[in-house]
C-alpha cells in the first residue's frame, strides 16, 4: 500500500491525507503501480472529458480535457519536457546542458516544445471520436508512465550528486517496463486490432528514441527526462490513435 500511495504521490498533484503521505525512500519500490497511477489518470480524465463534451463545444472541450490531465500531475511532466528541451537542443557540453535543465527559467526550445506537444494532443483529441476517444485518454497515460519505466530502468542517473530520483535506482525492475508494454499492447490489440497494436507500438518507439537521445547526449536520466519521456509517450499514443482511426476495429 505504501508503494502504490509513493506512486501516487510522485506522479500526481492528487490530494493526500497527511497521514496517508509517504516518505520519499518509499519510491524506491512503487515502479510497479506506475502504469495502475497511469490508468487512474487516465480514468479521471477519460470522465472529466465525458463532462466537457456535453456542457462545451467540442474544441473547448479538448483544451479544457488537455488542461484537466495537466493538472492532475501539477504540471510537473511538462516542466520536465520544457527543461529537457532546453538543454538537449542547445549547442552545449554534457556538465553545460545539466546546468541549463536546472535554471528554472524556460528558454525559447523549451517554449516551442510544450507549444507543439499541447497543440498535438489537441489536436488528436479533435480528431478522435467515438469509443476510441475514450480509450486513448485512458490508454495515454499508462503509456506516458511505461516511458519512464523504461528510462529509469535502462539509464544510470545522470547527476553526480543524488536526487530523489536516484531512489529508483535502488530497485530496478525492468520486467515492470516489458510488461507494462505488453499489457498496453495488448488492450489496443483487443480493442483495435492490428492498427490498435500499431498505436502502442508508436508509443513504446517514441520511447525508446528519447531513451536513445537522452543518453548520447547526457549518458544518464534526471527528473525532468522522466517527465519529457512521459510528455512524449502520450503525445505519440494519442497522435496514433488519431492518425489510425479509420483503420481501428471497432472497440
Amino acid at each position: 500500500m505504501k508503494a502504490f500511495l509513493a506512486a501516487l504521490q510522485f506522479l500526481t498533484a492528487i490530494p493526500l491525507p497527511r497521514a496517508l503521505k509517504t516518505p520519499p525512500p518509499a519510491i524506491k519500490d512503487s515502479l510497479p503501480f506506475f502504469p495502475i497511477v497511469g490508468l487512474i489518470i487516465g480514468g479521471l480524465t477519460f470522465f472529466a472529458d465525458l463532462l466537457y463534451t456535453t456542457v462545451f463545444p467540442t474544441p473547448m472541450a479538448a483544451v479544457l480535457t488537455i488542461m484537466t490531465l495537466a493538472i492532475l500531475t501539477g504540471g510537473l511532466h511538462l516542466d520536465g519536457l520544457a527543461d529537457t528541451a532546453d538543454g538537449l537542443f542547445s549547442v552545449r557540453d554534457r556538465d553545460r546542458i545539466l546546468e541549463i535543465m536546472r535554471d528554472s527559467r524556460t528558454g525559447v526550445m523549451g517554449v516551442l516544445a510544450l507549444i507543439f506537444v499541447l497543440l498535438l494532443k489537441i489536436s488528436s483529441l479533435l480528431s478522435l471520436t467515438g469509443p476510441w476517444r475514450g480509450l486513448a485518454l485512458i490508454l495515454a497515460p499508462p503509456a506516458g508512465r511505461g516511458a519512464m519505466i523504461l528510462m529509469l530502468n535502462t539509464l544510470p542517473y545522470a547527476r553526480p550528486e543524488g536526487g530523489l530520483a536516484t531512489e529508483f535506482t535502488r530497485r530496478r525492475t525492468l520486467w515492470v517496463a516489458v510488461l507494462s508494454f505488453l499489457v498496453l499492447g495488448g488492450a489496443c490489440l483487443l480493442a483495435g486490432g492490428g492498427p490498435g497494436m500499431a498505436v502502442a507500438a508508436c508509443a513504446l518507439l517514441v520511447s525508446a528514441g528519447v531513451n536513445v537521445m537522452v543518453r548520447r547526449r547526457l549518458g544518464g536520466f534526471t527528473g525532468d527526462t522522466l517527465g519529457a519521456a512521459s510528455e512524449l509517450a502520450e503525445t505519440a499514443f494519442l497522435v496514433a490513435a488519431a492518425a489510425m482511426l479509420p483503420y481501428l476495429a471497432r472497440p
